[in-house]
């Protein structure tokens, strides 16, 4: 490190500039003809002198450190969240979340499977709903199996599976023509609508395959577009094209337009959900942010909520999905209010669009500039000529902390959201149990309880053990709540076999669904967290891409819930051990991130490889530390040492190794 630093001081002359992280040219080895052209002296003497000298080039190199402190210089310049402006940014960042509730929950009706029986009967001999049941169980049943599979794109997992007939002789599968009785408000949907029993029923399953494969391939693309066009132009665009694909949905002709029509949907609303999380987290001081972030979390769940009573108000399965879409025609408006993120257009050193929405923001809130005391106008004036410097999400394969992170929160919400799955069909007991209390509204709403009573319990956690020990603190829950529920439940049903043992399988039940219930509790904290956490240390130039791999992750733990249902359950059982495994690798691996409690974002990549984690029990006073300090930390992308970095600029460092400039 002396060595690097004795060969800047003697080769590199002037001040000490920051990193370029995007792959332009570092400070000394600007473009040759610039360089030429300056170093040039000037030839004819006097007449040279007094000739008019060429434009100066724009400046080159880092710009200053104050520019790329977003919440200590210019969000105070803004007013933090006092300005009117950002408070109704904020509140038009929410409202949107009613709407994607809506969409996200949709398919528990759409495709909700109908008790159905064969014309000329008494509609309970030939129920489908479990053909693999006798008839008397069948004439028991009072509604029909059913499944949450729009939950799967918010984490809530519903367990039943559609049922499939065993043979095809069945004298069920033979009839020629069927009635269908839906028991979820409408007098229609998908299901009846083209007869998807019998050999179609997999005709369902590709239907809820759709939308979450669109789900996961629109955050890994708009995530990158969102990084290197901005927030606005994925938000808008993606707006206007889930109108066009949701309305079409609605006038499907056959399963196989609805399920190509709804993969676009999921695309678009892909684009949505993560630019409205990303613009969320982009306008909140450090104090503020989860607490944003969870109220919209609360409206997207109010959607949840009543969704029953718009499908009972809509009884067709195509005025249910215009009625869903249309509420996006509002957010055409956004157009003209919604500005781009001014933490983005500052991070990526666009200064003559940001320097115009600093003043926007200002005329606005009718603040005045004086208040400008570290100087950001003055400072933004000098670098209007600096070109933008736009970075890819694979930029972060050349880091050493930072694709660690990403990594281990991408295993954390697969994870979260696919052990939920398993709690999910253990609580619906045993296969020939369809449902938790025959009723599709008391098990659609016992769901959403849970998801609720999740959020409401991350609020005081998170607040009290910050973002890393509450991550963890579920992440426990949900491990032991797996392990005792594969463990403890083959024990007490080897014990229930012995006469006189004084246990049956009712407390075996009784056992599996409180497991059940603390695990879809604690899985989807785990899941919903991760996702928050990696906004936090993710750094603006990248936050899209990051999102979007993180959201993907759990669009995958989601899709295997449909998966299995495909498979009729086979290997559930090695399905929940493998995510139980899962567990407690992440348990370890969640020790390795660092806490953003408090914390600024970080605005470019090596703000964000710099955000390490503080060692859980730290030295004492006078104690030479083991590990290495951040200005010790070499990034492995080959930039220059990161001791050279601000070197005449007071720094203070903070408890994660982050400069606070």
């Amino acid at each position: 490190m002396a060595i690097d630093r004795r060969r800047e001081e003697g080769g590199g002359g002037g001040g000490r500039q920051l990193p370029e992280e995007n792959g332009s040219l570092p400070a000394g080895e600007a473009d040759p003809a610039a360089a030429a052209a300056t170093a040039a002296p000037p030839a004819g003497g006097l007449a040279a002198e007094i000739q008019s000298l060429p434009p100066p080039p724009p400046p080159s190199g880092s710009c200053n450190p104050l520019l790329l402190d977003y919440d200590g210089s210019v969000l105070p310049l803004l007013g933090g969240l006092g300005g009117g402006h950002q408070k109704t940014l904020i509140l038009l960042t929410w409202i949107p979340a009613l709407f994607i509730g809506f969409s996200q929950f949709s398919d528990s009706f759409l495709l909700v499977q109908p008790v159905s029986w064969c014309k000329g009967t008494d509609g309970q001999g030939n129920w489908t709903g479990h053909p693999h049941l006798p008839a008397a169980a069948r004439g028991l049943a009072t509604s029909p199996s059913y499944n949450h599979s729009s939950s799967y794109s918010r984490g809530m997992l519903a367990a039943p599976e559609l049922p499939t007939p065993e043979g095809k002789n069945d004298s069920y599968c033979d009839c020629s023509e069927r009635y269908h009785r839906i028991s979820a408000g409408l007098q229609q949907n998908i299901v009846s609508k083209w007869d998807l029993v019998c050999d179609s029923a997999w005709k369902v399953h590709i239907a809820k395959f759709s939308l979450l494969v669109g789900l996961i391939f629109g955050y890994l693309i708009t995530g990158c577009i969102a990084d290197w066009v901005g927030r606005r132009p994925v938000l808008l665009f993606s707006v206007l094209f889930i109108l066009i694909f949701g309305l079409s949905v609605a006038l499907s002709v056959n399963v196989t337009m609805f399920s190509t029509l709804r993969f676009f949907e999921g695309f678009c609303l892909a684009g949505i959900i993560l630019s409205l999380y990303a613009l969320r987290i982009e306008l909140c001081p450090p104090g503020h942010r989860f607490m944003i972030t969870m109220v919209a979390s609360f409206v997207a769940m109010a959607g949840q909520f009543l969704m029953p009573g718009l499908a009972a108000l809509c009884r067709d399965w195509q005025v249910l999905q215009a009625v869903i879409i249309c509420p996006f025609l509002l957010m055409l408006l956004y157009w003209f209010v919604f500005p781009e993120s001014l933490r983005w257009l500052m991070a990526t050193q666009q200064f003559e669009a940001a320097k115009k929405l600093i003043l926007h923001i200002t005329h606005k809130d009718r603040t005045s500039t004086e208040c400008d005391i570290k100087g950001v106008l003055p400072e933004l004036e000098r670098e209007l000529g600096r070109r933008p410097k736009k970075v890819c999400i694979v930029k972060v394969v050349g880091t050493r902390n930072l694709w660690k992170n990403i990594v281990v929160l991408c295993v954390n919400s697969l994870t979260g959201y696919g052990i939920h799955h398993c709690f999910a069909k253990s609580m619906m007991g045993h296969e020939d149990k369809m449902s938790l209390t025959n009723n599709f509204y008391a098990d659609y709403y016992t769901m959403a309880g849970i998801t609720l009573a999740s959020c409401l319990a991350m609020c005081p956690v998170v607040g009290f053990l910050g973002r890393r020990g509450g991550l963890l603190l579920f992440m426990i829950l949900t491990a032991l709540a797996s392990l005792l529920q594969l463990g403890l439940l083959n024990l007490i049903g080897k014990y229930s076999q012995l006469p006189d043992s004084g246990m049956s399988d009712t407390v075996k039940d009784k056992f599996s669904t409180a497991f059940s219930i603390v695990g879809m509790f604690s899985s989807h904290a785990v899941g919903s967290l991760s996702v928050f956490f990696c906004a936090e240390i993710t750094p603006t130039v990248i936050r899209g891409g990051g999102l979007g791999l993180v959201q993907a992750s759990a669009g995958f733990g989601m899709l295997t819930a449909p998966i299995m249902e495909l498979h009729n359950q086979k290997g559930y059982f090695l399905h929940h051990v493998i995510f139980a495994c899962c567990t407690l690798i992440c348990i370890i691996c969640i020790l390795l991130l660092p806490e953003s409690k408090n914390q600024n974002l970080p605005e470019n990549i090596p703000d964000g490889e710099h955000y390490t984690r503080q060692p859980l029990l730290p030295h004492k006073k006078g104690e030479q530390p083991l590990l290495l300090t951040n200005s010790e930390l070499k990034d492995y992308s080959g930039l220059h040492d990161s001791a050279a970095v601000n070197d005449g600029v007071a720094e203070s460092v903070t408890a994660n190794g982050m400069k606070a400039m």
